[in-house]
């Protein structure tokens, strides 16, 4: 599966690969390799780990890389702190990262902490398991309750509904994204929604790469404008790229 991969896509915290399912018809049209858009571990199918890391995600979809350095990897918020921790254990042709939270307060991060320590919530509905579920995604009002992407957030067990998240990858911490921008060899290209609250142009540019800002969307641009954010492929120095 690895060899011939040329795009992975890696969601969110707390999302899963199905938020890449707008992608679909544009990779098929314009893409001219092939593409995969996994959950990351604790996430909708995939297996838990023992602790999150960025090291230990990165490890995780590693064998869905081309080893020949072929793949190009475009995260979303913490997929791209993992597609920074992946560039530095293998080659890669391009990394795109969106939307990633560069500056953490401590109050932030004891939020995650606490998150992370909480048991896991049930749910008598699976309604209500998907309610909570595009609100712990940041997907509420970008997509339907219905939407595949919303289904694949949830999780029945015993006539009860959860969501198909393993709280304690809410521990993962803040990146050090200093380093991880140092360590990366790979071509890389740092973007934001213009009206996403987890970040500023300030904040990334100061990291010293190249940023581009996409007018008028937010935090999930990926879920809101598929055709706009693809733009983001299309970099000469990531090698085939749209077409």
């Amino acid at each position: 599966m690895a060899n011939g991969l040329r795009v992975l896509l890696l969601h969110g915290l707390g999302a899963t690969g199905a938020v890449w399912s707008g992608w679909e018809p544009i990779l098929e049209r314009h893409w001219p390799g092939r593409w995969a858009a996994p959950d990351l571990p604790g996430h909708g199918g995939s297996p838990e780990l023992p602790g999150y890391t960025f090291d230990a995600l990165a490890e995780a979809v590693r064998p869905l890389v081309d080893p020949g350095g072929g793949t190009v990897v475009l995260g979303h918020s913490l997929g791209g702190v993992v597609a920074l921790a992946l560039a530095a254990k293998v080659p890669l042709a391009g990394v795109a990262g969106l939307g990633i939270k560069v500056d953490w307060t401590g109050e932030e991060l004891g939020r995650a902490r606490a998150l992370a320590g909480r048991p896991v919530t049930w749910f008598d509905s699976e309604d209500e398991a998907i309610t909570r579920y595009l609100r712990v995604s940041g997907l509420a009002g970008l997509i339907e309750p219905g939407h595949p992407a919303a289904r694949d957030g949830v999780r029945e067990q015993d006539g009860r509904w959860r969501l198909a998240l393993d709280p304690r990858a809410f521990g993962v911490g803040a990146p050090d994204m200093a380093a991880l921008v140092a360590g990366s060899p790979s071509p890389l290209l740092l973007a934001r929604g213009e009206n996403d609250p987890m970040n500023t142009d300030d904040q990334i540019k100061a990291l010293g790469v190249r940023v581009s800002t996409l007018p008028g969307l937010g935090h999930n641009a990926h879920v809101e404008s598929p055709e706009r954010c693809a733009e983001l492929l299309r970099q000469p120095e990531f090698g085939p790229s749209l077409r």
